[in-house]
C-alpha cells in the first residue's frame, strides 16, 4: 500500500522557521520515503505504509519534544506498492 501524509505543525512563525518546523523537515528528509515537498504552510510526503507511518510516528514525537503545540495531518491511501 502506498500513502500520502500531508502535515502542518504549529505555532506559525512568519520571520524564521520554529525549531519543530526544522524538525519535521529533517524527519521526512531522512525517512526513505519517494516524494518530499515541504512549504512554508504545508507538507506532504508519499511513500510505502511502513515509510510513512515510521517517519509519521517520528514526526510526532519529535516535533512535539522540539515545541510544537499542535500538529495537523492527514493520511491518504494512493494505491498499492509497485516491486
Amino acid at each position: 500500500m502506498r500513502l500520502r501524509v500531508e502535515f502542518t505543525t504549529e505555532p506559525f512563525d512568519l520571520d524564521e522557521a520554529p525549531a519543530h518546523a526544522v524538525v519535521a523537515r529533517e524527519v521526512v528528509e531522512a525517512a526513505e520515503l519517494d516524494a518530499v515537498d515541504v512549504g512554508p504552510f504545508g507538507n506532504t510526503a508519499e511513500g510505502s505504509a511502513d515509510a510513512v507511518l515510521g517517519a509519521v510516528d517520528a514526526l510526532l514525537r519529535r516535533t512535539l519534544g522540539s515545541g510544537a503545540t499542535r500538529i495537523s495531518l492527514q493520511v491518504t491511501v494512493i494505491g498499492e506498492d509497485v516491486r
